[in-house]
């Protein structure tokens, strides 16, 4: 016990670290989580050695060189513009990865911070805050992705921001709910009798004790992001010409899918194998760590 004042005041809990030991401990246990972060670590190692692992560039047309099959030249052969495919399918992780990455901290960290506030500060303000949240996740999230890219256009920057306007409602409502949990915790309310803020019992106390549910929310909203970024390129909202794409290159070359299937193949299973391997890695984690998505509101 500690003393505040005249008052005894319990003397907060420790908070659980979660420690790389930890972590490693977790993901012996998870051969899903393992397998799942493989594939992704994979994905970024791929991305990241591009350059070394292609010689062609990937934006660089050649009209004697349409259209041609997997040899031993361009191995995933080449598009209706004559460009490699193999190696527009390597620079696309990056920018798939870089884009997707990107909108998923944001939208991660902003909703993450929102949930806190409003489980912590409780009244008038989650009540407003649940309305609103409740008016924003009646719009299907297509449809607002549209409408954003429609009124602000293309780039990545918007495209970034149409998926924090999409996304960070719904994890909102993830990080409340698992913060309402906390909320009523002995050492948060320590904290509140000597004179924290909402912020400081926010980091000290409460992001500590839902470090678990975030990760996971993290996992699973990134394989969201990247079909919804890719979707949006395919319907040509996304990435602008000539920008190594996967979505893009689908709705470049789907009207030759019987010439050059590989041209629309290719892209198609990258993309399956990163969302299979970030949904791998949700789902364990997720059990490792005894989240239950369902219960948390995802």
């Amino acid at each position: 016990m500690t003393t505040l004042g005249t008052a005894p005041v319990a003397a907060p809990a420790p908070v659980p670290a979660r420690t790389v030991t930890r972590v490693w401990r977790t993901l012996r246990s998870s051969r899903a989580a393992v397998v799942g972060l493989s594939v992704v670590a994979a994905h970024v190692l791929i991305a990241l050695l591009a350059p070394l692992l292609t010689s062609y560039d990937p934006i660089a047309n050649s009209s004697d060189e349409a259209l041609l099959g997997p040899s031993g030249a361009h191995w995933a052969g080449t598009d209706q513009y004559g460009r490699d495919v193999l190696a527009r399918v390597l620079y696309g992780g990056r920018y798939a990865l870089g884009v997707s990455v990107t909108a998923t901290l944001l939208t991660v960290a902003l909703g993450t911070v929102i949930g806190c506030a409003a489980a912590l500060r409780g009244g008038w303000f989650d009540d407003v805050l649940g309305r609103v949240l409740d008016a924003v996740l009646s719009v299907p999230a297509v449809l607002s992705l549209l409408v954003v890219v429609t009124a602000l256009g293309t780039g990545p920057s918007v495209i970034v921001l149409a998926i924090a306007v999409v996304f960070v409602p719904q994890v909102v409502r993830v990080v409340r709910g698992a913060a309402l949990a906390v909320v009523p915790q002995d050492y948060v309310t320590a904290a509140r009798a000597r004179g924290e803020g909402t912020w400081a019992i926010a980091r000290r106390e409460i992001l500590p004790n839902i470090t678990d549910i975030v990760c996971v929310e993290f996992a699973m909203r990134a394989s969201w992001v990247v079909l919804l970024i890719s979707s949006l390129s395919f319907l040509g909202f996304g990435a602008d010409p000539p920008t190594p794409d996967w979505g893009l290159m689908v709705a470049e070359n789907r009207t030759a899918i019987t010439v050059v299937p590989m041209a629309s193949l290719a892209p198609i299973i990258a993309l399956a194998t990163l969302v299979i391997g970030l949904n791998l890695a949700a789902d364990g984690l997720s059990k490792a760590w005894g989240v239950d998505r369902i219960r948390e509101g995802s």
